[in-house]
């Protein structure tokens, strides 16, 4: 039984599905009750309480760990879930790291995703990481003001990065949780191309078949919309790279395609298969 953390979401969503077609049995995590693949358990749990995952790791021989937020929470003890997972006899961990990690260390998530990185390689079970830059999905902040004013609204509007579809991270995911060859891998995801802003509007535009303004943000505006949702240190972190990302935040990873035998999806792919969101 693998164990899926973060089921609801963008990742958490593809990859459950990926495993149990693949017929594994599979136990969905999230805060709040959900509807699942068929034949999929769910249980609630909120992983800034890590013995509330207890239930959920009873018989599973894998996990995949998304803390999201919860990395962030107050008294929040993420390394906590990998020590309980490994009393529960769970012997493999796929985590959800960052990036930024490897690009910027110092920012103050990413100090705190390292600390939970080195703590998986000292566990004693099997792991793999995977590394994603920014989301495709995070376009779906936009959706609204697309929906009902035909306008995107962003910071730093030709300043691009190769952003990833969070269906190739559920499957480099799914990879790494189902095949030993994985086992101490560590693998950075990107999509295939640098794309900026401006650019993701005209790609919605065009999916939609009707215009859409783009307008360009502050960075002080950005990031008082971003406080709304995420910690101030992280509406920071997130802005000071897609403001000047350095040469290894342009860089065009090979990791899916070698994890995958195939090119990861470009953002095109990622708008058409959520276009109903924008409509």
């Amino acid at each position: 039984m693998i164990v899926v953390t973060g089921a609801t979401g963008n990742v958490g969503r593809p990859l459950t599905q990926a495993l149990a077609e693949a017929g594994e049995q599979v136990t969905a995590v999230s805060r709040h009750a959900a509807a699942m693949p068929d034949g999929v358990r769910h249980v609630a749990a909120d992983l800034a309480e890590p013995t509330s995952l207890t239930p959920a790791l009873d018989g599973a021989k894998a996990l995949f760990l998304l803390l999201s937020g919860d990395l962030h929470a107050p008294e929040a003890r993420p390394t906590d879930i990998i020590d309980l997972a490994a009393a529960r006899g769970v012997r493999r961990v796929v985590l959800l790291s960052s990036q930024g990690v490897a690009t910027r260390p110092l920012g103050a998530s990413r100090v705190a995703m390292r600390a939970v990185e080195d703590a998986l390689r000292g566990s004693g079970l099997d792991w793999a990481v995977v590394r994603p830059g920014g989301f495709a999905s995070n376009a779906f902040a936009w959706a609204e003001s697309v929906r009902t004013q035909a306008t995107v609204a962003a910071p730093f509007g030709d300043v691009g990065v190769p952003v990833i579809d969070p269906a190739d991270i559920a499957e480099v995911a799914a990879a790494c949780l189902l095949d030993d060859r994985h086992t101490g891998g560590v693998y950075e995801l990107t999509g295939p191309e640098v794309i900026t802003p401006r650019q993701q509007a005209e790609v919605i535009a065009a999916v939609l078949g009707s215009p859409v303004r783009f307008h360009e943000l502050t960075r002080d505006e950005a990031k008082a919309t971003m406080t709304q949702f995420v910690p101030v240190e992280l509406a920071d972190d997130t802005l000071d790279i897609i403001s000047a990302p350095n040469p290894a935040e342009l860089r065009i990873s090979p990791d899916v395609e070698r994890v995958l035998g195939r090119a990861p999806r470009p953002f095109s792919d990622w708008v058409a298969r959520n276009i109903a969101a924008f409509r």
